[in-house]
C-alpha cells in the first residue's frame, strides 16, 4: 500500500515530514521522490542495521536525516533538530522482510536462530532472558492478548516447561513446542500453530504496544494544521491502538452524554480522512502476501 500511504501523506511538496520506521528505507524513498528541494524528511529507527541503510541514504541525499530512536522518542528527536511542527508523520509498523529473513534476529519460525527478538539488539532483555523470569500466568495473557491465540494457556504451559528442562534454545525449539502444545486438528491446513505466539512474543519484547501510543500521541502533538498522519498497521491489536488514539483526538470532550452541551472546553485536535481502514487489493497481496492484513488510516490535524 505504497502509494496510497505515500499519497495520503505529501500534500506539500517543501514540507517536513517523518517517517517514524524507516525499516529498509522504501517508504522514506518514496517520500523524497515527491519533495522539492526546499522539503525536508526525518527518519526514525530502533534496528542498527535500518539506521546504517538511512546513513547511506543520507550521504546522497541532502533533505534526509536519520536518527537511531524508538518511535516513542519522536517528540525529543524532534526537538534535538529544531522541528517543531511538521507537516506529516508516517508510520508502518510491523517488522521488515530482513529482519523476517534473517535467522539470526529470532524473529521468525522458518529459520533456526537465537531466542533474541528485539528489534535493537544493543538493547533491552533477549526473548530468552523473558522466559526465564515470566510466570506462566503472564506468559499466557502476552500470548492471547497480542496474538489472538484460543490456546494461549496450553502453549503458555508447554514453553515454560520446555525451559525448566533445558529444552528451550532456539527458535526451532519454541517452534516444536508451540506446535505440538495444540490439538492435533489445529496443526495442519491453516496459519503454522507458531505464528501467533512468534508474533505475540516479539511484541512483548519490544513493547511494542505501548511505544507506539506514545509515538502516535507525539505525532499528533506536533503536527501543523492540515498535517497528516498515515498509519499502516498490520496486527489487530495495533490497529485499535491507531484508531482509539486518533479517535480521543478527534472526539476529546469529556463530559457526560446527558449535558445538552460541553463544558469540558477539550477542543477536537484531528479530524477522520480515513477512518474505515484501507486494504489491500487482490493483486498487491498476490504480489506480496505479507501485505495481507495490512490496515491504512488517515487522519489530519485541524489546529
Amino acid at each position: 500500500m505504497l502509494e496510497q500511504w505515500v499519497d495520503a501523506l505529501v500534500l506539500d511538496p517543501d514540507g517536513c515530514y517523518v517517517d517514524a520506521t524507516f525499516g529498509r528505507g522504501g517508504h522514506s524513498r518514496a517520500i523524497l521522490e515527491r519533495l522539492s528541494a526546499r522539503g525536508r524528511l526525518l527518519a526514525l529507527d530502533r534496528d542498527p542495521e535500518a539506521v546504517r541503510e538511512g546513513e547511506r541514504l543520507a550521504r546522497q541525499d541532502a533533505r534526509f536525516t536519520i536518527v537511531h530512536a524508538p518511535f516513542a522518542r519522536l517528540a525529543q528527536v524532534l526537538a534535538g533538530h529544531g522541528w517543531d511542527r511538521v507537516s506529516g508523520v508516517g508510520f508502518d509498523l510491523g517488522l521488515s522482510s530482513p529482519q523476517l529473513d534473517q535467522a539470526c534476529r529470532g524473529f521468525s519460525f522458518q529459520q533456526e536462530g537465537p531466542l533474541d527478538m528485539r528489534m535493537n539488539p544493543h538493547e533491552g532483555r533477549p526473548l530468552s532472558a523473558m522466559l526465564s523470569s515470566v510466570s506462566e500466568r503472564e506468559l499466557a495473557r502476552v500470548i492471547r492478548e497480542y496474538g489472538d491465540e484460543r490456546y494461549a494457556g496450553r502453549i503458555a504451559r508447554a514453553i515454560l516447561r520446555a525451559v525448566r528442562d533445558g529444552r528451550m534454545n532456539t527458535t526451532a525449539d519454541l517452534e516444536h513446542v508451540c506446535f505440538h502444545a495444540v490439538p492435533r486438528s489445529y496443526r495442519y491446513g491453516g496459519v503454522h500453530p507458531a505464528t501467533r505466539t512468534f508474533q505475540a512474543l516479539r511484541i512483548w519484547v519490544n513493547d511494542e504496544m505501548e511505544q507506539l501510543r506514545q509515538g502516535l500521541t507525539a505525532a499528533i502533538g506536533h503536527l501543523r494544521a492540515a498535517g497528516r498522519l498515515v498509519v499502516i498497521a498490520f496486527h489487530s491489536g495495533e490497529d485499535r491502538i491507531v484508531r482509539d488514539v486518533i479517535e480521543q483526538a478527534v472526539h476529546p470532550c469529556t463530559c457526560p452524554p446527558q449535558f445538552p452541551m460541553c463544558v469540558c472546553g477539550r477542543k477536537p485536535s484531528m479530524c477522520w480522512v480515513q477512518k474505515k481502514p484501507l486494504r489491500p487489493d487482490e493483486r498487491e497481496v498476490a504480489a506480496n502476501p505479507r501485505s495481507r492484513s495490512a490496515r491504512l488510516r488517515i487522519a489530519e490535524a485541524v489546529s
